[in-house]
């Protein structure tokens, strides 16, 4: 990556300016200044190699500069600048979300993990408000100094007084930069289109619960025939892209969904209660990982059927396959077909994405670009149908429905709301409040 910066620097914009006032963010553009050139003092970057990139263009509301979309792709480091602010913002949760993604795929091709995200701290932020990202990442902010750990580079760079804590935070911070460029170096991905891209500190204030559950043979239980480079001794082990990955399919999943602000366990399909007749209220969401070549034993295939036709909304199925597996190239026909007759519901209805995730994703890059949608699909479902709780001290009560056109009477005005038995056939209406889990 010759042409990229050596770290990007990812930051929440103060309030725009006002009538020609001074720049909101002079403070944050001294601090990359002096970045960039404690960065270029522990390098030997050759000149003209841009050292640090800061957005400078305007902010929410408009579009990503094509720029600042090369340099998310092709930067070593990602450096994420802690406050309050920071993680209220999509805008930086789409950043921090599309530099992620490429250190999730350097850890699925090698199975060593990257750490190329360096934090610092503008205004410290409890850990109890960390998002499930940011909660993960190994880095001890007293390393930079204890008035730093306390007070954050905003309260170091306004006073002469701590002057010379401010450049001791600022030098530790390159010298981590440095180090992280050379443990691991992330390879370069595309520039992404930040209109389709979640954030990644998603939409709840706390991480979210979320099981990714497998259904693929083990090793000793294949086909015949089935080649058992992709499997191992647990259905855990299922790593259908290889050798373009390394890590186990559901362990890539569980990392994009923990770079959505999710907190994923995993499970074996096998270890699964079958389906029951009566339809049971949802737990968390769930995305069920399906290998084409499991449909092949008929008592999985069944119980898959069974749970096709049990609607469970809140369990996104995807159907990972890999087009340069010859087997699985000659073998499509027929297990297509399988697919189709298993999970007809799954391939016919829900949003494009889902549909398209159950029918069969032939690349760990479709895997990756389908994955975030389907995450969020089902979360929605699970919200939608989950049991309400309503605060303490408040009665249960039913969701109320309109009942009609509004009254000409000394009432005109009013609408009124009564239980679901009512009127049948009025459409409902959402209670914010209680329909929410």
């Amino acid at each position: 990556m010759p042409d990229g910066p050596y770290f990007f620097l990812s930051y929440a914009s103060a309030t725009g300016r006002g009538g020609g006032g001074p720049d909101p963010d002079m403070w944050v553009g001294r601090l990359f200044e002096d970045l960039c050139r404690s960065v270029a003092e522990l390098t030997a970057l050759p000149a003209g190699t841009p050292c640090g990139f800061m957005d400078r263009g305007p902010r929410p509301g408009g579009d990503w500069s094509e720029q600042l979309g090369r340099s998310l792709a092709s930067c070593r480091v990602f450096v994420p600048l802690f406050s309050p602010r920071y993680f209220a913002s999509e805008w930086c949760g789409k950043e921090w979300y599309a530099f992620a993604q490429r250190a999730i795929r350097h850890r699925a091709a090698t199975n060593r993990p990257a750490d190329a995200i360096v934090p610092a701290l503008w205004i410290p932020v409890p850990p109890g408000q960390l998002p499930l990202p940011a909660e993960q990442l190994r880095f001890d902010h007293r390393d930079l100094g204890e008035r730093y750990a306390a007070d954050g580079l905003y309260g170091l760079i306004k006073l002469r007084l701590f002057a010379e804590e401010y450049h001791r935070a600022v030098h530790c911070l390159a010298r981590h930069i440095v180090g992280a460029a050379h443990a691991g170096r992330v390879g370069p991905g595309r520039p992404l289109d930040h209109r389709t891209l979640p954030s990644a500190f998603g939409t709840a204030a706390s991480p979210r619960p979320l099981r990714v559950t497998v259904a693929a043979p083990t090793r000793d239980e294949l086909p015949e025939g089935r080649d058992g480079v992709y499997y191992g001794q647990s259905p855990l082990d299922w790593n259908p892209y290889h050798p373009d990955t390394q890590r186990p399919l559901a362990l890539v999943a569980a990392d994009i969904a923990g770079s959505l602000n999710y907190r994923p366990t995993i499970a074996s399909f096998d270890n699964e209660s079958p389906p029951g007749q009566e339809k049971e209220p949802p737990v968390r969401p769930e995305v069920l990982l399906v290998d084409r070549w499991a449909l092949r034993d008929e008592n999985r295939r069944a119980r898959l059927a069974a749970l096709d036709a049990a609607d469970r909304p809140w369990i996104s199925v995807v159907v990972p396959w890999n087009r340069d597996d010859p087997q699985s190239r000659a073998a499509a026909d027929e297990l297509t077909a399988r697919t189709a007759a298993t999970l007809p519901s799954r391939a016919s209805h829900g949003r494009p994405a889902c549909r398209a995730a159950a029918r069969g994703v032939e690349s760990i890059d479709a895997f990756e670009e389908l994955l975030p949608h389907v995450v969020e699909a089902a979360a929605q479902q699970y919200l939608r149908h989950a049991p309400a709780h309503p605060p303490a001290g408040r009665p249960p009560r039913q969701r109320p429905r309109l009942i009609g056109p509004m009254d000409h009477g000394p009432e005109a005005g009013h609408r009124t709301a009564q239980p679901h038995d009512a009127l049948d056939g009025a459409p409902d209406v959402e209670d914010t409040d209680d329909s929410q889990p």
